[in-house]
């Protein structure tokens, strides 16, 4: 009877306990914009903060900058920087586009069609269902012209009243929850530390504050990887290439974006570069690049984008991934190999991060189990955060 009844109750607890996470997954789920906002907020704090802490460095008279007044300036400093470099881009991203989307495709098939005549005549003889009018540089052009669709960017402008007032609004949000977590230290983590039971309350605390740690120095670098590869492809386009600032910088700008994905952003952002800065110099109405032929040119622009890979490759991500968030570039291609296989691209942007907060938890929750003690020691995940 007794045995009856001690089932009865595990029973009735796994129930109670699977009732529980789907509630909270509905209400996450119900809630999720406001959820996004706070884990924005997040993110922002985290690299707010070591500007804060370089602003309640110096003293006057013995007096250091209040919390408050150091909060503020730090959440106006990256919120402006980014703001300011999302405006100063934008525009020249849109005049890409809108050149582009208006290009005659007919005209730059003329220009580029000599050096590319041979390989339409092989791919036509090698694949007869393409037709005898196949054309590899206009099906190329077509593309890029869907992709690039003036009408669809025109529609977008159209409902802009709509995007700018959910724009605001999360701006709003992320500003105001970001400010409170920069200037009270430790509010995210008072959060959390009361929705856990009081044996473990210490423990969150130590993990909230080396995943703080590390996912700051992380995001920071990604920061700094971003704008790197972005600097390199803007030197190479503009001086090697000479395509121009404008064409350049936006171009340098897109690439440094698509850099943020894992593995295959780069050679998604050299791919659309390469067609990019090809459509702009034989679109152009006015002489643009440099005056050699047809495939040397795009060896040019090939050879700029793996240029900036290689240093990208050897001197940031290693920078990036094995110093900020201390795991080994092994460890990291697999899991980015397991969640791009199971999420896709996309979802590789957020794998690092996740990853970083389920290793610090498996360290300071189960730290005492033999394969979680051999897979993450503790030097590499704390060292620096003592």
């Amino acid at each position: 009877m007794e045995n009856t009844e001690r089932h009865t109750d595990r029973l009735a607890k796994y129930i109670l306990i699977a009732a529980g996470i789907c509630l909270l997954g509905l209400l996450c789920w119900t809630f999720r914009n406001i959820i996004g906002y706070i884990l924005i907020a997040v993110v922002v704090s985290l690299i707010a903060k070591p500007v804060m802490g370089l602003l309640k460095k110096p003293s006057i008279r013995g007096r250091k900058i209040p919390n408050w007044l150091a909060a503020a300036v730090s959440l106006i400093i990256v919120i402006g920087a980014i703001l300011t470099l999302l405006f100063l881009i934008i525009p020249l991203v849109s005049s890409i586009v809108k050149d582009v989307s208006m290009a005659n495709i007919e005209q730059t098939a003329k220009s580029i069609a000599a050096p590319l005549s041979d390989l339409n005549v092989y791919l036509r003889e090698s694949f007869p269902k393409l037709g005898n009018d196949f054309r590899l540089e206009v099906v190329i052009g077509q593309q890029v012209q869907k992709l690039f669709n003036v009408s669809a960017f025109s529609s977008l402008i159209g409902s802009a009243a709509s995007v700018l007032t959910s724009f605001a609004i999360g701006i709003f949000s992320v500003v105001f929850i970001g400010f409170f977590f920069i200037k009270d230290d430790g509010l995210f983590t008072k959060i959390v530390c009361a929705l856990v039971p009081d044996k473990y309350e210490k423990t969150t605390e130590k993990a909230i504050d080396d995943i703080e740690h590390l996912l700051s120095r992380y995001f920071i670098g990604v920061i700094i990887e971003v704008i790197g590869v972005a600097l390199i492809n803007f030197i190479g386009l503009w001086l090697v290439a000479r395509l121009g600032i404008n064409a350049a910088l936006g171009i340098a700008f897109m690439t440094g974006i698509f850099n943020v994905i894992p593995y295959v952003g780069p050679l998604l952002g050299g791919a659309l570069g390469t067609i990019l800065g090809l459509t702009i110099k034989y679109s152009s109405a006015v002489p643009v690049g440099l005056d050699i032929s047809f495939l040397g040119f795009t060896a040019v622009l090939i050879a700029i984008f793996c240029f900036t890979q290689l240093i990208d490759n050897f001197l940031y991500q290693p920078l990036i991934y094995s110093t900020s968030i201390k795991s080994k570039p092994l460890e990291i291609f697999i899991v980015l190999l397991i969640v791009g296989n199971i999420g896709g691209p996309l979802a590789m942007i957020i794998a690092i991060p996740i990853y970083t907060v389920f290793r610090v938890i498996a360290f300071r929750f189960f730290g005492h189990k033999k394969a979680i003690r051999r897979l993450i020691p503790s030097e590499r995940l704390i060292s620096e955060n003592q």
